[in-house]
């Protein structure tokens, strides 16, 4: 019912603070099976008004929130087992359950639930926990207290034929899912302005969870770049906004679902990390057991937490340079972050608010004055310092960091939600660092180092040429952490360089780095025939095909061509694994043409498992054949071909194709009004969909139609999708100086690589 449907469901007072007992009855036809929040407890067999009828009534529920109810009829199967005195189930259409689908979430949810049991020191507060997989659902997963719903995507996984991402997408939503059962469902808040909470919470510990139940992956790392990097790129933007508001500021359904963005999951996650990090895990859970325990069953407000913490450190005699409430309310009541400069001749240390485009005006007042109490873990040449420092003003100076000829790095394991700067003479050695044994510094930081310099040239810190010379040292790299970073990174390049002198300089460099990355791995799984143990090992086995493809290195494409191939030739035999499926499928479709997309069209039509779907769905816009891509986006409009839940992503992949981006644009300015009004009310996201096809706005032309695009539709307005419109007007704006003033540099840069 989240978050304001229960009202379109039955009479009632739907907001979070108004908790009650529901007492349910479902009446459905004979042969469906009915759900809900609690254990079936009477199932009878009757006719009303000369109908055959089944009712199911249920037992009553906790003292709950409306926006947690749930209600389904459906003709599934399911999967039980019990853990403990909880009984857990997992259901799904019948031919999904045969076909082992749910067995995975079914042993990955026992060992999720006694993490949890444990980590907040509470049990399981209901009889029975069931998970639902739907065909088609807006939602990625909805924690509906002892119902949770999830896209099939998220919940059932083949192992046959599922990557290991699509293992840690459904083990990492059960966590975060999970974890909302007691904070969130237990004890809920009162309102939606402090969202975050509930959603930052849920984001953290789903890592938590998730690496109990996987202790091989090492996940916990993965927050750094799903996460904390993700949101920088947003919380660096003047149109961002903090993690609360105001109550009175958010009273409409619309105003409500806009606050469930990236601020509020990932960066919530990002300061709940670091907030754990500096008062150290054991004190924070202590807190948050005693603060579980206080509220069950009613209301708080966000302060009631940091409450809670604070006896906690008081008890222990923790030493924090101010209440936790202090430092907490710089981080969640201002919007934005920090970069800390740190200069290594002089010691002194200085904060400002960091900023992506530094000639943007900040207009949103704060009540700190963008000034931050920030917590530094720091390292000098390979020894972590025993003590963290705090910087607790715009300047100070710790002398301690004076290093003469020594490197220093600060924001150890990425633990604090801030950049960091030096003075040249420190990059300079930490590059050289880089370079002749780059194991010294910790892989999280070598990820670090990569971001934060890109960016830093960005908001003009440094020079672009600086951040590009922190990739050099990668031909030495195959960890999948620094190798991500920097992809992430110079995908910005490659959207901002695409019509440039620059492209194809780059393409070669990205070809030069990559080539020993798929040497390694080509060696390493004997000739592609086995998988790479780790996690991080695999999804970089998939970096080093995809990016080789990508910049045409020849053994790679025959390679991927090869295997579709093959696969043409004998449609019931994949002989592609399924980690690699989503990069081979788009590197084969990108190099064929016609038949290729056709064999990929009848294979996602005919896909009888949710995620080998959205691989073949992705592939198919990788196409450089234009009436391809032209006839993929007008599926998008007949639910037939594509489903309105994917229409969105399908827009979405023709845009990050060069050759579908302005096909993409004008589409969307072509059936925005049919799609806002008419077509996706309720399954689209609006916002995902503007931020997509605008992404590699760069020019003036382009600025002018975006605006005219605002202009014609400000009466209809843009609903979810209003803050989206407003960050792509700001994007491009700062895309086109970006441009102006690097490109340039970049070219003679990259020409003085090859």
């Amino acid at each position: 019912m989240h978050p304001t449907h229960a009202r379109k469901t039955f009479p009632c007072f739907d907001e979070p603070a108004m908790k009650a007992v529901f007492y349910i009855t479902l009446t459905h036809p004979p042969g469906t099976v009915a759900l809900s929040n609690g254990m079936e407890r009477e199932i009878v067999n009757t006719t009303i008004n000369g109908v055959a009828v089944t009712q199911t009534t249920f037992e009553p529920t906790k003292r709950m929130s409306t926006y947690l109810l749930a209600l389904i009829v459906c003709d599934y199967t399911h999967l039980s087992a019990a853990q403990g005195d909880t009984l857990i189930r997992i259901w799904a259409r019948r031919s999904a359950i045969d076909q082992g689908q749910g067995d995975y979430a079914l042993n990955v949810t026992g060992p999720v639930l006694d993490f949890l049991q444990s980590y907040y020191n509470i049990s399981y507060p209901l009889s029975k926990s069931d998970q639902i997989a739907l065909p088609d659902f807006y939602f990625g997963a909805m924690e509906n207290w002892g119902l949770v719903t999830y896209r099939e995507t998220n919940l059932l996984y083949d192992p046959l034929t599922s990557s290991i991402r699509n293992k840690e997408t459904t083990a990492t939503i059960i966590a975060h899912e999970l974890a909302h059962m007691w904070f969130g469902n237990l004890v809920t808040l009162r309102w939606w302005n402090e969202v975050w909470l509930n959603e930052g919470f849920a984001s953290y510990v789903s890592y938590l969870g998730a690496d109990h139940a996987e202790p091989a992956w090492n996940l916990k790392d993965l927050i750094i770049l799903d996460d904390v990097h993700r949101v920088f790129a947003v919380d660096a933007l003047t149109s961002s906004h903090p993690l609360s508001s105001e109550e009175d500021s958010i009273i409409l359904p619309d105003q409500i679902s806009e606050q469930f963005d990236v601020i509020s999951y990932s960066k919530g996650a990002a300061v709940l990390r670091m907030l754990s990090d500096f008062l150290s895990e054991s004190i924070f859970v202590q807190g948050l057991s005693r603060y579980l325990n206080h509220f069950a069953y009613s209301n708080t407000v966000g302060n009631d937490l940091w409450q809670h913490l604070q006896l906690v450190v008081e008890a222990n005699n923790v030493s924090l340079p101010g209440p936790v409430c202090d430092i907490m309310n710089r981080w969640v009541l201002q919007m934005g972050f920090p970069v800390v400069t740190i200069d290594t001749t002089t010691g002194a240390v200085s904060q400002k608010h960091f900023l992506l485009d530094p000639e943007s005006k900040v207009t949103v007042e704060s009540p700190y004055r963008y000034e931050w109490m920030i917590p530094v873990r720091w390292m000098k040449s390979g020894e972590v310092q025993r003590d963290m420092w705090w910087l607790m003003e715009k300047d100070a100076v710790n002398l301690e960091m004076r290093t003469g000829g020594l490197w220093i790095l600060a924001n150890v394991n990425v633990t604090g939600f801030y950049r960091v700067n030096y003075d040249l003479g420190n990059w300079e050695r930490l590059l050289a660092q880089l370079d002749s044994e780059h194991q010294v510094i910790p892989v999280n930081n070598r990820a670090q180092l990569v971001d934060d310099a890109f960016n830093l040239a960005r908001a003009q810190f440094i020079s672009t040429s600086l951040a590009l010379r922190t990739t050099s040292y990668l031909l030495l790299e195959t960890e999948y952490m620094p190798w991500q970073s920097a992809l992430d990174n110079l995908q910005y390049y490659d959207l901002m360089l695409d019509r440039t002198d620059a492209y194809q300089p780059m393409q070669n460099y990205m070809r030069k780095l990559v080539t020993p990355l798929f040497l390694h791995f080509k060696n390493i799984t004997s000739n592609w025939t086995r998988v790479p143990d780790g996690l991080t090992d695999q999804y970089n086995q998939v970096n080093a095909i995809s990016m080789g493809c990508r910049t045409g290195l020849t053994e790679c494409q025959n390679l991927t061509t090869a295997w579709f191939k093959q696969w043409m030739e004998n449609p019931r035999d994949n002989p592609i694994h399924p980690n690699l499926r989503t990069t081979v499928y788009c590197s084969a479709v990108a190099a064929g043409d016609e038949a290729e997309w056709e064999f990929g069209w009848s294979q996602f039509k005919n896909a009888t498992l949710a995620s080998e779907a959205s691989k073949l769905m992705s592939a198919l816009a990788c196409t450089k054949n234009k009436q391809l891509l032209q006839r993929f986006l007008s599926h998008t409009l007949n639910p037939a071909m594509i489903r309105k839940q994917d229409a969105t992503s399908v827009i979405t992949s023709v845009a990050s194709n060069r050759e579908g981006q302005s096909l993409a644009w004008d589409f969307v300015r072509d059936q925005w009004e049919y799609m806002f009004t008419q077509y996706g009310v309720g399954s689209f996201s609006f916002a995902s969909m503007i931020s997509g096809v605008t992404m590699r706005f760069s020019t003036a032309a382009e600025l002018q139609q975006l605006e005219e695009f605002v202009e014609q539709n400000s009466a209809a307005g843009f609903g979810s999708a209003t803050l989206a419109v407003e960050q792509a007007v700001e994007r491009t704006r700062a895309n086109i100086k970006w441009l102006q003033l690097n490109q340039q540099e970049i070219l003679h840069w990259f020409n003085s690589q090859s």
